[in-house]
């Protein structure tokens, strides 16, 4: 399956689950999970621009109400200029949206999904035709890259095997989707190369205009040595855990160092292997009585036992970083892709649109 082919597909499996999928705007408030440590300012907006670069999402028509659409579809389900939408290839389609979403069709939103399925694909037949009138030549060795590609999505050739066949195509099929996908990327780049491009004005009007985008809250650095009590243990076990970490907090308050103490004995395998490292994290991200004493202890020092539903805590704060606002060189670069990905999408929009004013077009359901 083609890139440009596989984020037009998650658009429609988008439609079948119900969920969002859209491109979102840079945030400097990306969360970060305890352990991995909290992105520069920078690095976090570049995070939600990232989702916006899969490839060239295939604008659908403009919306008008729905036909409803056959049980079953003819030979012939649309002409785009001549060369046809077959039902073969159309059912391939339906399985392929399918596989992804998890799930076969809701019934009642079979009309929808179906149309909106068939006018991505005339898109995309619109694009191909475009690309072989221009003439754009895709290499066999490139083809025989992505296809080695796609492979290494699988455990095994047999299993790649399989899902060609479950997908009812040859690997011929497969090689040409491929070059196809290729050479409609290649024509969309070249077509669009002039228009695409973000000016510092736009950026600094988006950095301005988004200031609450770019805020991050205050942030502590802290590590930490867990030793747990299993859920439902019953008193005694849990006064010989409190006991244990009694008895490591003396040895933290000894001097001894805080890392290798962590090491040896945290039963937190997440953060242990790490000296008990917790990196960065934000107000809410802790659970209650950890997150309480973590914002309240100085850099540098130590607490007493702190008590959650995991066991018992030691917690040493690393650092803290108070609350304050990325700058805009901070996060020029990522501006600078992010409002490049939107630019590329709507030109995109203009430049299908523009097939399909001077395209013949016949929808046959």
């Amino acid at each position: 399956m083609s890139r440009v082919c596989l984020v037009f597909f998650l658009a429609v499996v988008t439609v079948v689950s119900g969920c969002s999928k859209g491109s979102a705007a840079p945030d400097a408030k990306a969360k970060a999970g305890p352990g991995s440590g909290a992105a520069p300012p920078a690095v976090q907006a570049a995070q939600a621009a990232q989702a916006a670069q899969a490839g060239q999402q295939i604008p659908a028509a403009p919306a008008a109400p729905l036909k409803p659409v056959p049980a079953e579809f003819p030979d012939v389900l649309a002409r785009v200029n001549g060369d046809v939408i077959s039902k073969t290839e159309f059912e391939r389609a339906i399985q392929t949206v399918e596989a992804r979403a998890g799930s076969p069709l809701p019934a009642d939103r079979r009309d929808q999904i179906v149309r909106g399925l068939l006018d991505q694909m005339v898109g995309i037949k619109l694009l191909k035709q475009e690309a072989a009138a221009r003439k754009v030549v895709v290499p066999d060795a490139d083809v025989e890259a992505r296809i080695a590609e796609i492979k290494k999505q699988f455990p095994s050739e047999e299993v790649f095997s399989q899902m060609l066949e479950a997908r009812k195509m040859t690997i011929a099929a497969l090689r040409a989707d491929q070059r196809d996908d290729l050479a409609i990327n290649r024509m969309l780049a070249d077509a669009l190369k002039d228009k695409v491009a973000a000016t510092p004005e736009q950026i600094d009007t988006f950095y301005q205009e988004n200031q609450e985008r770019f805020k991050q809250p205050e942030q502590v650095k802290a590590s930490h040595i867990l030793i747990s009590v299993p859920q439902g243990a019953d008193a005694a076990a849990k006064a010989a855990s409190r006991a244990k970490a009694e008895d490591i907090l003396t040895q933290v308050k000894a001097g001894k160092d805080f890392a290798a103490l962590a090491k040896e004995h945290s039963q937190d395998p997440g953060s242990a292997v790490n000296g008990g490292d917790l990196g960065y994290f934000r107000q809410g991200q802790m659970v209650g009585p950890f997150n309480e004493v973590a914002f309240k202890l100085a850099p540098g020092t130590v607490s007493d036992l702190v008590e959650t539903q995991f066991g018992f805590h030691i917690i040493k704060v690393v650092e803290k970083k108070p609350a304050q606002t990325a700058s805009l060189d901070e996060v020029r670069a990522q501006l600078k892709q992010y409002l490049e990905t939107q630019n590329r999408q709507r030109e995109t929009t203009a430049f299908v649109a523009g097939l399909r004013a001077k395209g013949k077009i016949e929808i046959l359901i």
